[in-house]
């Protein structure tokens, strides 16, 4: 097992004149995307499991719902109130740390025999979930700026990958050996991987540290949204894309489930096999934004995003066209992703974790949107007002690009975010 610090293969000299700049192995890059991917899982673990939790515990269906609810609740509070952490704390300690408590929160989901301490522990494995977007901040800093979108990308591509097959590998662990075996899994994985990443991870990041105080810190992710009108623009485009992905996949399974097809869940959960295309989107649109195509990559993936409601229009008819309605579709959204990933942490490298927090308080808010809409559409109007209401989404997107691509002045070079600034003095 690797020692402290071997992370780093070599060291080449920044190019902004800072100093030695790591540059990462693709082996440890691997490591930070597993990471992401098998911490992110635990957020959606849950959705094949509900029915039998609710009957295990005598839950009621509105309480069994809540377990979701929860969960994704926890989630965006994490990204709000712990991630910013990784601008002021050594980001390879808090890391392992979120990783040992997630244990524990793992450990009381799969020992829980009443429905309070269940709802507890998914709140907080919701709550320390956001290690994936520390993670995601951690792996930036630590590439040079010229190979930086190709790691973000790789990346992300864990982060999809988890996203996808959570699903389909919770309902498959599930049937073998019940649902608490789902979680005892995940926190046997996840203390292994804390104990990989604190023998692989280097100490110190060489950024300079921000000596903000807690409540600082938060104000000045607010703050940073105020001053940046290209963390603004990317943040809107992360909540419509988001939108559109969760209104595919919080609603896909009720057409699939009935007439023609009638499909188990276990057929609808392999769906997600056909989404880990988007990890490929990941890798390359993280390519293109090094080498500064990030205004064209955004524009062709949105035009992809609302394009792929055409196939997906005909899903009732043809399982081919929701085949290929969801390859352009998870293909498109994680080239947007990636590429404000990428645009947003180089407005300030120092800030790397607030930009990237406060960002995906817009994703959760998107894919919240998404799902609630998307779900209650298809009650009252089916399959295509749902269709419609994605492809309306995905145009609201390429449309905001449209006006937007010859205002938006293109990223300066990294810049240093002073402690008087992040409070909002001049």
């Amino acid at each position: 097992m690797p020692g402290n610090g071997q992370a780093v293969t070599r060291r080449t000299e920044a190019r902004s004149g800072e100093g030695p700049a790591p540059v990462l192995s693709r082996g440890v890059v691997m490591l930070f995307a597993v990471a992401c991917g098998a911490a992110v899982a635990n957020v959606y673990f849950s959705q094949p499991l509900l029915v039998t939790m609710g009957h295990d515990l005598a839950m009621s269906p509105a309480l069994v719902g809540s377990v979701v609810t929860l969960t994704h609740v926890g989630y965006g509070l994490g990204l709000f109130f712990l991630v910013p952490l990784g601008d002021v704390a050594d980001r390879r300690r808090l890391v392992v740390a979120q990783l040992l408590l997630l244990v524990v929160a793992l450990a009381v989901v799969a020992a829980a025999h009443a429905a309070a301490i269940l709802l507890m522990g998914m709140a907080a494995t919701g709550l320390l979930a956001v290690v994936t977007q520390t993670l995601v901040a951690f792996a930036a800093a630590l590439a040079p700026p010229a190979g930086r979108g190709r790691v973000v990308g790789l990346v992300t591509s864990g982060v999809v990958v988890g996203i996808l097959l959570a699903r389909t590998a919770s309902g498959l662990m599930a049937d073998l050996a019940g649902w608490r075996s789902v979680y005892l899994a995940s926190a046997s994985l996840t203390a292994l991987l804390a104990l990989v990443l604190y023998r692989a991870l280097p100490r110190r990041c060489d950024a300079p540290p921000t000596t903000l105080r807690y409540g600082q810190l938060l104000r000045s992710t607010i703050t940073l949204f105020a001053r940046e009108r290209l963390l603004r623009l990317r943040a809107l485009f992360g909540l419509l894309i988001f939108a559109a992905f969760s209104t595919l996949w919080s609603s896909v399974a009720l057409p699939l489930s009935d007439a023609p097809y009638f499909l188990p869940h276990s057929a609808i959960g392999a769906l997600g096999l056909i989404g880990v295309a988007g990890a490929l989107a990941a890798t390359v649109a993280g390519r293109l934004n090094d080498r500064g195509l990030s205004r064209r990559t955004t524009g062709i993936a949105l035009a992809l995003l609302a394009g792929s409601w055409l196939p997906l229009a005909f899903t009732r008819s043809s399982l081919w066209a929701l085949v290929v309605g969801v390859i352009l579709l998870d293909l498109a959204v994680q080239a947007v992703h990636v590429t404000n990933q990428t645009l947003i942490y180089a407005l300030y490298p120092d800030a790397g974790s607030r930009l990237i927090g406060g960002y995906m308080v817009f994703y959760s808010i998107g894919s919240a949107t998404g799902a609630l809409a998307a779900t209650s559409l298809y009650t009252v109007a089916g399959w295509g007002a749902v269709c419609a209401l994605g492809a309306g989404f995905s145009g609201v997107g390429l449309v905001l690009w449209a006006f937007t691509r010859h205002r938006t002045p293109a990223p300066l070079p990294p810049r240093c975010l002073l402690p008087a600034r992040v409070e909002g003095s001049r």
